[in-house]
């Protein structure tokens, strides 16, 4: 059996979540807190949901519950993963699972990520679906809509669509006319995974020049790429810069880890929300 670990991103936070695992992992929790300047367990915990809701807040605070989960999970197991990959957000706790960087390293680049990307505060996003992603580019072209951008991949038949507010609501005509199912306008602030990340890219890849990274020790699939990291520094910043503005290419990912023998995915973190989205990649809808 091929164990594969993959872990969410923003959308999955929930109050609550986590509340065992600060009490397991008391004494790393604290030196997080300390760093972060607020408590974290309280944050999560008890809100208020505005603030966990917030890009900025809930970045920090989900790749710390996915890397807990992630601890936990290997003690519960006895084991590591043979591979590892993340959605959006989720890929820092791959590269945290792969040795490329410690706990308290990962909550300062995502702590950073999240307050670049809440900067960038002037977008919207949409998630389509029941219409093939080349039929999503081919209306957008078609009715002028060429400010929007594909941002992720989720399934076959789930596309998020990323770009200018108004253009975002506007679109909703052009795709529906197009034959998908549903329209969804989503809840947040920015246009992520989108050309309009270029410049909160640019400056986050500056501050990755500060660190130090590792060879992954477990293959870690790329958001950006949907192939493994390469074994260098400059694989692990070039990603990192690269995935704040580009789409998440979950669908080849998954394709990629579904041809390891007897693969069996395990979802490490709050919710479950990747499962739901393997589980349609494999029924290749």
């Amino acid at each position: 059996m091929t164990m594969i670990f993959v872990y969410p991103g923003q959308g999955s936070q929930e109050l609550g979540m986590g509340e065992a695992l600060f009490e397991q992992f008391a004494p790393l929790v604290e030196k997080a807190s300390h760093q972060l300047g607020y408590d974290l367990r309280d944050l999560c915990v008890n809100g208020p949901a505005e603030k966990l809701n917030d890009t900025q807040y809930t970045q920090p605070a989900l790749f710390a519950v996915n890397a807990l989960s992630h601890m936990a999970k290997v003690e519960e197991l006895g084991r590591e993963p043979d591979f590892v990959a993340g959605h959006s957000l989720g890929e820092y706790d791959a590269l945290f699972a792969a040795g490329v960087f410690d706990f308290l390293t990962g909550l300062r680049l995502v702590e950073r990520r999240g307050q670049l990307m809440a900067q960038a505060a002037s977008g919207g996003m949409a998630a389509v679906l029941g219409l093939p992603v080349s039929q999503i580019r081919n209306a957008l072209v078609d009715h002028g809509h060429d400010d929007i951008d594909v941002a992720n991949l989720n399934t076959h038949g789930q596309t998020v669509i990323s770009g200018p507010r108004e253009s975002i609501v506007a679109a909703e005509g052009a795709i529906k006319d197009a034959g998908a199912k549903r329209y969804v306008v989503l809840n947040v602030s920015g246009a992520f995974h989108s050309r309009y990340m270029a410049h909160a890219a640019s400056d986050f890849g500056d501050f990755l020049k500060g660190f130090e990274f590792h060879a992954p020790r477990i293959p870690v699939i790329a958001n950006y790429t949907a192939e493994p990291y390469g074994d260098d520094a400059e694989s692990v910043m070039d990603n990192l810069t690269k995935q704040i503005e580009k789409s998440v290419r979950w669908v080849e990912t998954i394709e990629l880890l579904m041809k390891q023998d007897d693969a069996e995915f395990i979802e490490v973190g709050p919710r479950n929300v990747l499962a739901g989205m393997i589980r349609q990649i494999q029924r290749g809808s």
